[in-house]
């Protein structure tokens, strides 16, 4: 089968710099993606675009630097938005308005960590998105925030810090669940979020001692844009569009995944839509691995394969998930964006 798009671009979003409450620079945190094989950095420092102001964003050395903000209400509701150049006010405005907002400005964006329901266990408030039906899309899997918040312990969260290819095995499922439920009533396209801000203090220009550094957060956690160009509307139109998965790229590379549908209309790619009828799904994986068909997110099928071709009649959302054996354990390598065959 030959796609169209001609790239398949690993992009890390939700990251944040010294223009917020990170600790590295643009330049840093562009080497640092340069150095772990990203190809897209999508910069969401808090409430402020100052890396577009000063003209830090565009192609630079190879790793495309998108420059959007996280509009951060106090409490919770906040929003990964871009094509913004201008900042979003979000005082006195609901979390309906800010994204009528964003959209009214030329941008979209994305629920960050729309499920977080904080750390019990360490007195932590959560920091979830009310208001889900307003967003262009979800942050579906938050590599820090849905992790932390689950670690039950100070052994376990020195373990994530250490190694988190280890200590990281599948996206909560109650997000995955929320999804499924979204998506049975229209188009919510899903991407994958790090909120990295290398934790550590910076002292005459460098950061000695530091924390979940970018380099190494850029390893895991990929949301890959399909688009036929390397830029910043062909990528934002490609997230807008679902033509994206998720990748836990330091388990394997994922360059390569392919999902799509062929029936009466032709092929309907990721993320797409269409009228339900007689459908043949494909899906093609850079390498042998456990694949999950799943409708409305319920198994439909699996195999242990490369490959997988079902063919399917029933309305529903289908989307993939692509597991690996790692570590010890069976771990979550892949998410797909669903298609959607509506009745």
């Amino acid at each position: 089968m030959r796609y169209p798009e001609a790239y398949d671009l690993a992009c890390v979003i939700h990251l944040h710099s010294l223009y917020s409450d990170g600790t590295g620079s643009v330049s840093e945190i562009v080497r640092a993606a340069a150095d772990s094989g990203a190809d897209v950095v999508m910069l969401t420092d808090h409430d402020t675009l100052e890396a577009r102001k000063r003209g830090e964003d565009g192609l630079r050395d190879g790793v495309l630097l998108i420059v959007g903000e996280e509009v951060s209400p106090r409490g919770g509701n906040h929003y990964l938005a871009f094509g913004l150049d201008e900042v979003i006010d979000w005082r006195g405005k609901s979390t309906a308005e800010v994204c009528d907002e964003v959209r009214a400005m030329g941008g979209m964006g994305f629920a960050a960590h729309p499920f977080s329901k904080g750390s019990r266990r360490f007195r932590r408030p959560g920091m979830p998105f009310e208001g889900l039906d307003s967003s262009d899309g979800i942050e579906l899997w938050s590599f820090v925030t849905d992790t932390a918040e689950r670690l039950a312990s100070l052994r376990a969260v020195a373990r994530f810090i250490a190694t988190p290819h280890r200590a990281v095995d599948h996206p909560p499922p109650e997000n995955l669940a929320a999804w499924d439920r979204l998506c049975a009533g229209r188009r919510v396209p899903a991407i994958g979020g790090l909120d990295a801000h290398q934790v550590g203090k910076r002292i005459a220009g460098r950061v000695p001692l530091r924390l979940m550094s970018y380099r190494r957060s850029f390893r895991h956690l990929r949301t890959h844009v399909l688009c036929d160009e390397v830029s910043e509307p062909a990528v934002l139109g490609a997230l807008r569009e679902g033509r994206c998965y998720l990748a836990m790229d330091s388990l394997a590379p994922a360059k390569g995944f392919r999902f799509h549908a062929e029936g009466p209309a032709g092929l309907v790619p990721m993320g797409g839509e269409t009228a339900a009828g007689q459908h043949d799904l494909h899906v093609s994986a850079p390498r042998p691995a456990q694949l999950r068909l799943l409708r409305d997110g319920a198994e439909v099928t699996r195999v242990d394969a490369p490959v997988l071709a079902h063919r399917v009649r029933e309305a529903g959302a289908y989307r993939v998930e692509a597991r690996l054996d790692a570590h010890g354990a069976e771990r979550t390598w892949i998410l797909s964006n669903p298609i959607y065959l509506r009745a």
